[in-house]
């Protein structure tokens, strides 16, 4: 029987984010330690765990099928390489850092600036939009010791809560790209295994559906329901059920977290009651 297989960075955030993905969709990795390679048990996959900036190659060349990857790793080295889903976790920005005193007005204060980063074709693409030419310096790790020992005027680096600037006196000046964990596919993946991607996506799709929605009941009187249900989205309708107490029902339905506390006042505003928010495991539309 063929089995998928999927890239997944072998340390950190992203390989614990993107293998709990895995187990709330229902597979089991049998993992051993140290191990660079281990299959599901319960799943036609198999996981590789690599390096992240070798995965876009591991997919160009099919070694992988499929890959969780960072979206700002395929813009730097994957820009040919499909993208099937946006998974919503590792959520980052790609920006440009300067020290805390230097004087900065618009991106055109760093043409001919010396700057360090992990992502020179990322930087060119940039700043050739505003005609500016940085001085680029191909650093892997450690970008943003670089300002501090002279080997740089500025840097370019992921930044996600942006404490690593402020422990390096840096601060950011220029946003370049926002990034999130994709899944990506080879472009010579099978048709066989491309069956078993459509599976794995239905799980994903209600897993991420399920980590963005709230479940929700309330108690509401009668005389307010059609008020209420108006500015109730729901998966295609609430649910509306006579409570034993005469002139009132019970309400249920869903609501996404993004609009969830907006929508909440304006129920309690309308005369809700006893509102009750229950997660949501999984969501199959």
């Amino acid at each position: 029987m063929s089995k998928i297989k999927i890239a997944i960075q072998k340390s950190g955030r992203l390989n614990e984010d993107s293998l709990k993905l895995l187990k709330d969709c229902g597979i089991y990795i049998d993992n051993g330690k140290d191990q660079l390679k281990a299959s599901a048990s319960n799943f036609p996959l198999e996981v590789l765990y690599l390096r992240n900036g070798d995965i876009p190659q591991y997919l160009r060349d099919g070694v992988v099928d499929i890959a969780i990857i960072g979206e700002n790793v395929l813009i730097e080295k994957g820009n040919d390489i499909s993208i099937v889903e946006y998974l919503g976790f590792s959520k980052c920005r790609v920006s440009i850092a300067v020290p805390k005193g230097t004087i900065y007005n618009s991106v055109k204060d760093l043409d001919g600036m010396r700057i360090a980063t992990s992502y020179p074709n990322t930087v060119k693409a940039y700043f050739k939009k505003y005609d500016v030419t940085p001085d680029i310096h191909l650093i892997n790790g450690s970008v943003e010791i670089a300002p501090n020992i002279g080997l740089a005027d500025a840097i370019c680096d992921i930044v996600s809560s942006g404490s690593t600037l402020f422990k390096n006196n840096l601060k950011e000046v220029e946003e370049m790209l926002r990034s999130e964990a994709v899944l990506a596919v080879s472009p010579t993946i099978t048709e066989e295994n491309k069956k078993i991607l459509e599976r794995l996506q239905f799980r994903i799709q209600a897993v991420l559906k399920a980590r963005n929605s709230k479940y929700i009941l309330m108690n509401a009187p009668n005389n307010k329901i059609e008020e209420i249900t108006k500015i109730l989205p729901g998966m295609r309708s609430p649910t509306v059920l006579p409570l034993v107490e005469e002139g009132w029902s019970s309400i249920h339905t869903v609501l996404e977290k993004d609009s969830f506390w907006e929508v909440i006042d304006k129920l309690k505003s309308l005369g809700a009651e006893g509102l009750l928010v229950v997660p949501i495991e999984k969501m199959v539309l």
